[in-house]
Order: structure tokens, then sequence, then C-alpha cells
């Protein structure tokens, strides 16, 4: 299991790479001015799409991808 000081590390390297360390940091600060529940928003995020879908999407990217 990764400790929390090794995810912390590795999601701002994502985030700076994928954003930019501008967007990086100002996506930080809205997470932290806004309440921010995970769970309900994940519930909506892909309505049409069933658990097994966006598993196989995930595992397709998983393998193209370098991260």
């Amino acid at each position: 299991m990764k400790t929390d000081s090794l995810i912390r590390s590795e999601g701002m390297k994502i985030l700076v790479e994928h954003l930019g360390k501008v967007e990086a940091e100002r996506f930080i600060a809205l997470i932290m001015r806004e309440p921010f529940d995970y769970t309900k928003w994940q519930e909506n995020l892909w309505p049409d799409k069933t658990v097994k879908e966006v598993s196989k999407a995930a595992m397709k990217h998983r393998k193209h991808s370098s991260v």
C-alpha cells in the first residue's frame, strides 16, 4: 500500500503534467474551497456506462498509458 506522502507526490506530478503548474494550483484551490463528495460526484460521472464498461475503458487506458 502506498503512503499518503507518495500518493500526494504522485498526484501532484500527474496534475502538473496534465494541467500545468498554474492550472494544477487552481484545481487544488477549487477542491480546498468547495465541499467535495467524491462518492456522489462519481455516481453521476458516467450515467450511460455500466461498471463493466468503465472498468474495461480504464484497463485499456492503463495499458496504453505510461503513468
